[in-house]
């Protein structure tokens, strides 16, 4: 992305704050959540607290963790990948949160549950079976795994609870629950890994039923002015054509059980911001999402990036959009908060320097050197 904008216009939209329930965020910038399994046993050491506070000391208003797992024995397949739940994995949570806190951030953990995504038999979770709502893969074909009872519905219900209620206890400023890219939550929206004949399928409202009831019962965990925020995708992972919804009612059909249960703001997960969400409009899914609910709304999709991020996208009529655009948008109140992702990963001090100006400090996005970052 070529950031062209001049210094003072850059510097005075994205600075403005901005409120998300009872958090008032001191600008527009967020840091998207990136999983990068550097949590051996699931508990965040120096390494990440260091990670997540540099960041937040560079000027990011507001920080969402990369996913965590619930307390549900499928939850998640990879022992590197942090949790929230255990003693000694949230000691390590309370100390990332205390840090961002003290560079003056705010800072949201990732709440996650991958359904069917799971890779069988990898420790530590190789007792476990997969399961979804119908025990489907993400491509809607049979898996090692099976479709959840009541039981299972109430126990990941629960476990959603109980990680958001120790969110708030150990010092976070809200959570964000995990709702897009194929995982558990989302496999409960798409009718291709949702053919339930129950109370949680059929329809694009009745598939929204675990979705607004694990949103509720947080809410319910938390208190009434802890944030809780519901990132959502139309596109699944390495399936970037799917769609959730293929028009604006139908997105509504959606958002609105979901919104009545207790979101507070939406973060609308995309490949690339600029891209319209439907024909007839220029508005992006985080466009289309505020107009909508009326709630606030995170965009994002190479944000910073001069380059795709993924190889398999260059040379095929992709591009990369300037911050311009952007800033347009956000004048605009197409949306309220723009997270950056791979930008942030590759310069730490991204938000320092676009706030002042500094575009042409800015490192350059290489996905090969980031190997080597933190």
């Amino acid at each position: 992305m070529t950031l062209t904008a001049s210094a003072g216009r850059a510097a005075d939209i994205l600075s403005r704050p901005v409120s998300i329930n009872g958090l008032k965020v001191a600008n527009r910038i967020a840091m998207a959540p990136m999983t990068r399994q550097f949590s051996p046993g699931g508990v965040p050491g120096e390494d990440v607290v260091s990670y997540y506070a540099r960041r937040a000391a560079a000027g990011v208003g507001l920080i969402v963790t990369e996913g965590t797992y619930v307390d549900h024995p499928s939850a998640g397949d990879s022992d590197r990948i942090p949790r929230f739940h255990g003693e000694e994995q949230l000691a390590g949570w309370a100390r990332v949160a205390e840090a961002v806190r003290a560079a003056g951030g705010a800072i949201l953990p990732q709440l996650w549950h991958i359904g069917m995504r799971r890779a069988p038999g990898r420790p530590p979770f190789a007792d476990a079976v997969p399961v979804g709502p119908s025990g489907l893969r993400v491509d809607g074909t049979e898996g090692e795994g099976r479709a959840m009872t009541r039981q299972d519905l109430d126990d990941v219900i629960g476990a959603f609870a109980r990680a958001a209620a120790d969110a708030e206890r150990i010092g976070f400023h809200g959570v964000e629950l995990h709702g897009a890219h194929g995982y558990l939550i989302d496999q409960f929206l798409w009718s291709r890994t949702n053919r339930r004949t129950d109370a949680y399928g059929g329809d694009p409202v009745a598939r929204t039923r675990f979705a607004a009831e694990v949103v509720a019962a947080v809410r319910e965990a938390v208190s009434p002015t802890f944030p809780v925020v519901l990132r959502y995708s139309l596109w699944k992972m390495n399936a970037y054509d799917e769609r959730l919804a293929d028009t604006p009612e139908q997105l509504e059909a959606i958002l609105t059980p979901l919104s009545e249960a207790g979101v507070d703001a939406f973060h609308a997960s995309t490949r690339r911001y600029w891209d319209p969400a439907f024909d007839g409009s220029d508005l992006n899914l985080a466009g289309w999402t505020k107009k909508l609910t009326g709630k606030p709304v995170i965009t994002v999709g190479s944000v910073g990036l001069n380059e795709e991020f993924s190889a398999s996208f260059r040379g095929k009529g992709s591009s990369v959009r300037g911050i311009e655009d952007l800033l347009d948008r956000l004048e605009r109140d197409e949306f309220d908060l723009v997270a950056v992702g791979r930008a942030l990963l590759q310069d730490p001090e991204w938000a320092a320097k676009v706030l002042s100006g500094r575009f042409t400090d800015l490192a350059p996005y290489d996905a090969e050197s980031l190997k080597s970052l933190s």
